[in-house]
């Protein structure tokens, strides 16, 4: 069994309509806006709240941050008209993490450097939306207080700072943003021992695989752009397929990878989601080592086991949604060129928004967040339409 069949349903959004994708983004966008707040920002879902209260939260991940970053996404590509300008809420936000940061029970309420949860992430959504030196003051200050921060991965770590850098660095141009990528890579690479990274997190060391936070993201971290050495690369893409082979499923046409080394209980084994499971080890390799014909007939295995599962019943989002799963097939189609991958991406698109649509229903109210909410499917509606596999922070800021 290489997924978990209760965790998946059917397809049902529809075939796919350019104008019917249209019409959802302009709904997810017309209810963010009317659901925003000047004092609170936006109101945690109770589906993001079974760890507990989660008063305002500002981060990429589950707050602000990452809705704000996505409105303004949509409107750049021209595929939604806001009512606001969100510059000026965009330049509150690292102030006001400071103030009150995001998933207290897992920071002892203090703030973190974190992309996803941390002040690097709402820095970025800063600086996107009102350029300051002060904004790359602060990040230069974040990545490197985060460089040996022990859990090895995205979420928290230096993978995630060190991309918050790489980001930011392509915009702003400040070599003290590329200095600070470099000394977290060279840690990194120091610590990337048999095949994966060590991870000490949430009171257990663990070594994890795929993408939401281990192995596979952080590879993409040291991929991403040009900025390791010819020599380090090659390395990279030749150790990073050994350990694709190593820790790969396979099963006729269809690959899976375990989230982390060692034994785990079947459900866990056969997630299928973009944090844990075949679709993230596609999102995270999809653009490197192009000419390696192994690599893309285990990356196409991964697309396929991705389709077979078919869209996730755990909602529309990104982490651990249809929409994370929907990017892997974009990435097959940027890889490939195979035009039956732009059709399963469209597929999973419209099967989100009618997830989103019926969420809504069923709760009175959306779900404002960009990993796990309404947001994260209208990028991956936008990203069908212009069949670009950038996935949000990941790939473009």
């Amino acid at each position: 069994m290489l997924f978990h069949a209760p965790s998946h349903k059917p397809l049902a959004g529809g075939g796919w309509s350019a104008a019917a994708a249209r019409a959802s983004i302009a709904a997810i966008v017309a209810d963010a806006e009317e659901a925003f707040d000047p004092g609170t920002l936006w109101p945690a879902h109770p589906l993001d709240e079974e760890g507990g209260p989660l008063p305002s939260p500002v981060g990429l991940y589950l707050g602000a941050g990452g809705v704000i970053w996505a409105l303004d996404a949509l409107a750049r590509a021209g595929l939604a008209t806001l009512t606001r300008s969100w510059a000026e809420v965009a330049t509150t936000l690292p102030d006001r993490y400071l103030a009150q940061p995001d998933m207290p029970e897992l920071t002892d309420a203090r703030p973190v450097p974190s992309l996803l949860a941390g002040e690097s992430g709402v820095l970025l959504v800063a600086h996107r939306l009102a350029p300051d030196p002060e904004h790359v003051e602060r990040m230069v200050a974040c990545v490197r207080a985060n460089v040996h921060n022990p859990t090895r991965e995205i979420l928290w770590g230096s993978p995630g700072t060190a991309l918050a850098a790489q980001l930011m660095f392509e915009t702003a141009g400040d070599e003290r943003l590329a200095d600070a990528w470099r000394e977290s890579a060279d840690w990194l690479w120091d610590e990337w021992r048999d095949g994966l990274w060590l991870q000490d997190m949430y009171g257990e060391t663990r070594r994890y695989v795929g993408a939401g936070h281990g192995f596979a993201s952080n590879v993409h971290v040291l991929a991403r752009g040009d900025m390791l050495d010819p020599e380090r690369r090659r390395e990279l893409e030749l150790r990073s397929l050994e350990t694709l082979r190593a820790y790969v499923i396979r099963e006729g046409d269809l690959a899976q990878w375990a989230p982390t080394e060692g034994p785990v209980g079947p459900e866990v084994t056969t997630r299928t989601q973009w944090c844990h499971g075949a679709p993230g080890m596609v999102t995270s390799f999809g653009s490197i080592a192009r000419d390696d014909d192994e690599l893309t007939e285990l990356l196409v295995a991964g697309g396929e086991l991705t389709w077979t599962a078919g869209p996730l019943a755990k909602g529309p989002g990104l982490c651990h949604g249809t929409a994370g799963n929907g990017y892997a097939f974009l990435w097959l189609l940027d890889r490939t060129g195979d035009e039956r991958w732009l059709e399963r991406a469209r597929a999973f698109a419209m099967h989100a928004a009618a997830q989103v649509a019926r969420a809504r229903a069923a709760y009175g109210r959306g779900r404002y967040s960009l990993w796990t909410g309404d947001v994260g499917a209208a990028c991956l509606l936008a990203s069908c339409i212009s069949a670009d596999p950038a996935m949000p922070v990941l790939d473009t800021i």
